[in-house]
């Protein structure tokens, strides 16, 4: 209040708020306070003297704040510490980033960025823990490349996890997947375990149901059937896709209940885990549609197709989008989605006791062979049906346009994940060595690495043939790229020979050798960096 008002000296706090308001309106409307006022001086100067003597006042009698409650201390990682070699490599890829040269070349220099995914694969899998120093760096990679969020998550471990809580930039670790980066009671102390549900962040919950799944699958749906009412559409998708580890019949009461989830993912996750359980009611809901629209033909060695001719509220209710992408036809859309999610087993049954192989060889009538086979495909992809896979994916020699299952190289690739590892290199092995490297990126994306040396000689050959041939150097960077980090480092002696420029013919591509030696150096330079790298972790 003003002193006019009291008849005593205004506080400091009510002072400088007039002095606030005389400024704004001006002296001339709103002269200054009695207290600041100096007989025979003008306002303005007198406002102005005594803002600046009240200024310096408040600076110097500002009583400190209350402090805040420090932080819990961050949780003990009890995991083994990094080698001191394997800590400074770290260091070098979090801060490191290979420039690229002027004109966009990359040069001789390996990608350290690249080469990130793969040290942190190598360390979890040693069990080392991430040196507290370099939490910040990792969550900064992390939310940066979504890729490495997996694999970063679990390095950074339980410290990660509280560091989070601090940066709204880090926030997605509140929210990543489970992993190594989340501490868990005792799955067997129930009031523990009841605590950290209800009351854990997302990702705590996400890894304490996998963990509990593990130990006590029951138990598990019983968590997850307590709150599932409540849990957001988001949070839920991703909590029914914890069961696809240890899917099994057990889970066909829960995932039959989620078919009537007011989300539509969820429902088609829903209703792609019960496709996958071959003996479950809906599964044989989906055989018995599916059969009824694909049949022997006349003859018996053909096969006939009649989509269905409406999606009734059943069929919508198991999962089956009624509305077709633009471009789709409806029936061919339903039918498409009843053979997808029918079991793989009742095809034998219902076209002859034909083996796969026989089955996919077989004509379709009517044209609709492109729309069974992709559909196939599709099944056979989501059931992880080896023999299947192979039946479509036909013989690694013919002309992708020749198989038997599907042209598309990318459902070839989803395919080919159904095999073996070792059968799997060894069909993209013979892949390249018949079509070369031009149509094999997304299959050899799929084979696990380190590639395995048949495959890793395919691909070698395959660029040193591009490479004497003069071939434009650029449309192999991305197969260039896959070497660098999934050849086996034991490759780098055979490259050595191919660090040279090639003998450039009048056919080949302006400046491809220079270009070529580059590749191939960095290519040498890459494998040996790996190498070390592989040997500074297992210390």
């Amino acid at each position: 209040m003003s002193q006019s008002s009291t008849g005593t000296e205004p506080t400091g706090t009510v002072l400088w708020e007039e002095l606030v308001t005389s400024a704004l309106l001006g002296t001339d409307r709103r002269p200054p306070p009695a207290a600041v006022a100096k007989p025979g001086g003008d306002a303005p100067t007198a406002l102005l003297d005594a803002a600046a003597v009240l200024t310096v006042r408040r600076r110097a009698g500002l009583r400190p704040a209350r402090p805040a409650e420090p932080p819990e201390p961050a949780p003990a990682d009890t995991r083994p510490a990094l080698p001191e070699a394997a800590h400074r490599r770290l260091g070098q890829l979090l801060a490191d980033r290979a420039a690229p040269s002027a004109g966009g070349r990359r040069g001789a220099a390996p990608d350290l960025t690249e080469l990130l995914p793969q040290w942190l694969a190598t360390a979890n899998g040693h069990g080392y823990r991430s040196p507290a120093a370099l939490l910040p760096a990792l969550l900064d990679a992390a939310r940066a490349r979504a890729d490495l969020r997996p694999q970063a998550l679990a390095f950074a471990g339980v410290r990660g996890l509280w560091l989070a809580r601090f940066n709204p930039e880090w926030k997605f670790a509140l929210r990543g997947a489970a992993g190594g980066g989340v501490l868990l009671p005792d799955t067997s102390d129930a009031p523990a375990v009841e605590r950290l549900w209800e009351e854990g962040l997302f990702a705590e919950r996400v890894a304490l149901l996998d963990a509990v799944r593990h130990q006590d699958p029951a138990g598990a749906l019983a968590l997850l059937s307590g709150t599932w009412a409540t849990e957001r559409a988001e949070d839920r998708l991703m909590f029914l896709d914890t069961l696809r580890t240890g899917l099994s019949p057990a889970d066909e009461l829960f995932l039959e209940r989620a078919l009537a989830d007011r989300s539509r993912n969820v429902r088609a996750t829903a209703a792609e885990l019960l496709s996958a359980l071959p003996r479950s009611a809906f599964a044989q809901r989906m055989a018995e549609r599916a059969a009824a629209c694909v049949r022997p033909g006349p003859a018996g060695d053909t096969i006939a197709v009649e989509p269905p001719a409406a999606c009734d509220a059943e069929m919508q209710r198991d999962g089956v989008v009624p509305t077709p992408p633009t471009g789709r036809g409806q029936r061919a859309w339903w039918l498409g989605q009843l053979v997808e999610a029918a079991p793989l087993a009742v095809w034998p049954q219902v076209l002859g006791r034909r083996t796969p192989k026989e089955i996919v060889n077989l004509s379709v009538a009517d044209g609709w062979a492109e729309e069974l086979h992709a559909a196939w495909c599709r099944a056979a992809v989501r059931q992880r049906d080896a023999e299947w896979s192979r039946a479509l994916l036909g013989t690694p020699a013919n002309p992708p346009e020749a198989g038997p299952g599907t042209s598309s190289l990318a459902e070839r690739a989803k395919l080919l994940v159904a095999l073996p590892e070792g059968e799997r290199a060894l069909w993209v092995a013979d892949f390249v060595s018949a079509h070369g490297l031009s149509d094999a990126f997304q299959l050899l994306g799929v084979c696990a690495v380190p590639w395995a040396e048949p495959l890793g000689h395919s691909v070698v050959d395959a660029l040193e043939i591009a490479r004497e041939a003069g071939s434009y150097p650029w449309s192999f960077s991305g197969v260039m790229g896959l070497a660098e980090r999934c050849l086996d480092p034991g490759e780098a002696a055979r490259l050595d020979l191919l660090t040279g420029p090639p003998a450039e013919s009048e056919s080949a591509s302006p400046g491809a050798g220079t270009y070529w030696s580059e590749a191939f150096h960095r290519l040498v330079s890459t494998l040996r960096l790996r190498a070390a790298m592989r040997e500074e972790l297992a210390r």
